[in-house]
């Protein structure tokens, strides 16, 4: 039984697979906008929950500190994963990564670029963003607290909305939709929805912001790597099938999965050797920022803090 808060579309075609490449363990999937962790807690112990599945390391630590997971030993998931792409206790395993990229204006001369230079005052009234306050980007914050610290943090943030050409709103597509539009040559927005905008039909709305931008994979300066966030899931606490749940996730990392991962998702494969989308392709290779996911997700809450004390979203 999994409960999900990722759309029933984009995981159905990796729960099929499973079920065929197991010899038939049949997944009953419960999606779950919002509210994992409280739905969960509320079942308590007579919940149904074998899998929890969502996206944002973040959203998965909470379900740890929920006090909703188990954790697990799993020598297929130790192998597969790099250490800093599961928990170090055994309760929360990545599935798959998207980074945060630059999105730019075509005609830009742009090739590299990193994250501090979003607050350099020669792109002032140049970028777009979505608010502050949504995980993706306070994730992006937390990772730049790890690398720099608060106080440079903070400065850094605060040359963020002082190039800002609207006010950070909307969603990683209006990002493209509005350089598109003239409104900014730069933002900042989540790899895969370049990838889902390519492949639009063409002639839609999606297609021509695609078309209309490129994309490039930014670095922090101290690290040289990209920040990435994540897809992952967890063993409920009172999982009632956890051997089958061991299974789904084991093979959730397998090379047939990580590949329906890239093709249908347009996310990035965990597993270096599993080809990409063609689009995605294209982008330069991807170096992760080197840090711990798990050591990010602590500066979550100091995140979202400078992000109200900059008056970022305002």
């Amino acid at each position: 039984n999994l409960y999900t808060t990722r759309e029933p579309a984009l995981i159905q075609p990796l729960i099929d697979a499973f079920t065929k490449a197991s010899g038939g363990i049949k997944v009953n999937t419960v999606f779950i906008k919002d509210g994992l962790l409280e739905r969960v807690r509320a079942e308590g112990a007579r919940s149904p929950a074998d899998v929890l599945m969502t996206v944002d390391i973040g959203n998965l630590v909470d379900l740890v500190d929920g006090g909703v997971t188990q954790a697990i030993e799993s020598p297929v998931l130790a192998s597969v994963l790099a250490a800093n792409l599961r928990d170090p206790a055994g309760h929360w395993f990545v599935l798959s990564l998207r980074d945060r990229v630059l999105y730019a204006a075509k005609d830009l001369p742009l090739t590299r670029f990193t994250y501090e230079e979003l607050a350099d005052p020669a792109w002032k009234g140049k970028v777009c963003i979505r608010a502050g306050q949504h995980p993706y980007n306070t994730a992006l914050v937390a990772a730049k607290i790890a690398n720099d610290g608060v106080e440079e943090t903070e400065r850094w943030l605060r040359g963020v909305k002082a190039n800002l050409a609207r006010k950070a709103a909307g969603g990683d597509r209006d990002v493209a939709r509005d350089i598109l539009g003239g409104i900014c040559d730069i933002g900042i927005a989540n790899s895969y929805y370049f990838g889902q905008m390519k492949n639009a039909a063409p002639g839609s709305d999606n297609r021509k912001w695609g078309d209309g931008i490129k994309a490039i994979r930014p670095t922090f300066a101290k690290s040289g790597g990209t920040h990435v966030n994540v897809s992952g899931a967890v063993v409920a606490r009172h999982a009632p099938n956890k051997a089958n749940a061991v299974k789904l996730l084991e093979y959730l990392v397998s090379e047939p999965a990580q590949a329906l991962y890239a093709r249908g998702n347009y996310e990035y494969p965990i597993r270096a050797n599993v080809p990409q989308d063609p689009v995605m392709a294209e982008l330069a290779p991807l170096r992760i920022d080197t840090l711990p996911l798990a050591e990010i997700a602590r500066f979550r809450k100091q995140a979202s803090q400078l992000v109200d004390k900059t008056g970022f979203d305002d």
